[in-house]
């Protein structure tokens, strides 16, 4: 791990985006759920930064925190076991004055006094819902160079047909970015509806720190909530708002169908290259033996994490820690999470099972492509 400071705080905000994946969360946070065989969602972006040389990183939870509680524990898994700095999970009502906030602008004023304290000139704030593997040390750079305000990260993709990224059934806003030659942010819409690539926002902020608690202080006071509706939007002329084009590998999680797309997507060597090539994402080490396949495994386009035996027949999936798939099952297009049993002689296809599910001998279960099957965490089916 890198060990130089970037003299750069981070800030993450767990829960954004909840609602849009409510079979996911009713036990754990966004920022908690599993992807990619063995991480959560936090390890992307708590490993970039860590490796962007941050060591001093708070977690702002306001709900379904004991799942992340315990994956994170103590950061040692990230080397941010430490006295000065390191690891910082903030849950409401943890000290007078932290209260169950609804937006970044509020979530920011309960921390103020950890704001105001620090000593660090840069803030990153982000949420979790994004898979990515960031240098955030080059991103500083160019906001130092730039002398911007505020840096947006954003990445130019076509999401038009992607119907659960823009839903107005939630609070949940996504935004999209107009640049000038300069990459001066001169628009921001909020839920746009164009067609076509467009510059997205991944809701990664780079911002002075003393500069963002003069604006938090301000807002608070008029009763603001929304960080980038209410602060930034109507101070586009008045700030210096600069873009910064993120040109890797992005997963976005925004709805059950998007988990599943994005997960199986990862099945694909160039994809999983992308996101995981140059530095390392950490997790919680679980200790566990290598998978084992038996002699009646069949397996194709397979991505296993450890302690997985698979003695059927599995295609096209995703295993997390410690699945069991007997022999003369038939398993394909498939997403099991970590302990989940497929019994003999069973067969299931296009399938997400949350952790400890038991498919139980001579079942048939079957989703679709557009709408998968989801199955909700120690059940028995």
């Amino acid at each position: 791990m890198v060990s130089s400071n970037a003299n750069a705080m981070g800030i993450i905000f767990p829960n954004s985006y909840d609602t849009l994946v409510p079979e996911l969360v009713s036990k754990r946070a966004m920022a908690s759920i599993p992807f990619a065989s063995r991480y959560r969602m936090i390890d992307f972006l708590l490993s970039s930064m860590v490796n962007s040389g941050i060591d001093n990183i708070s977690i702002v939870v306001r709900q379904n925190y004991r799942s992340l509680m315990d994956h994170l524990g103590s950061g040692r898994e990230w080397d941010l076991s430490r006295k000065n700095g390191g690891l910082n999970i903030i849950p409401p009502f943890s000290e007078r004055g932290i209260k169950v906030y609804t937006g970044h602008l509020e979530a920011l004023s309960n921390i103020l006094p950890l704001l105001r304290n620090s000593k660090e000139k840069y803030v990153i704030l982000t949420d979790a819902h994004i898979a990515a593997n960031i240098r955030f040390d080059d991103i500083i750079a160019e906001h130092e160079k730039s002398g911007a305000d505020v840096t947006v990260v954003y990445h130019n993709a076509d999401l038009s047909g992607r119907n659960d990224y823009t839903r107005k059934d939630t609070d949940n806003f996504t935004y999209t970015l107009q640049l000038d030659e300069e990459n001066r942010v001169k628009e921001m819409h909020i839920n746009a509806q164009d067609l076509g690539p467009q510059n997205h926002s991944m809701n990664i902020y780079i911002i002075d720190r003393e500069f963002l608690v003069t604006q938090v202080e301000d807002a608070t006071v008029r009763g603001k909530i929304y960080f980038e509706r209410d602060v930034l939007l109507p101070n586009l002329n008045n700030f210096v708002v600069k873009g910064y084009e993120f040109k890797g590998y992005v997963a976005l999680i925004n709805s059950i169908k998007s988990y599943f797309d994005e997960n199986m997507a990862l099945l694909k060597q160039e994809n999983a290259d992308a996101l995981f090539e140059g530095n390392s994402i950490y997790t919680k080490v679980r200790d566990d033996n290598p998978t084992r396949y038996t002699s009646t495994a069949k397996v194709k386009n397979v991505m296993a994490a450890d302690g997985c035996v698979i003695e059927g027949t599995v295609e096209n999936c995703v295993l997390f820690r410690g699945v069991k798939i007997a022999k003369g099952a038939v398993v394909k297009n498939c997403i099991l999470m970590q302990d989940t049993v497929i019994a003999e002689n069973t067969t299931a296809e296009y399938l997400i099972t949350d952790k400890n599910v038991t498919v139980t001998a001579y079942q048939e279960v079957k989703g679709t492509a557009s709408y998968p099957m989801y199955i909700t965490k120690k059940r028995v089916v």
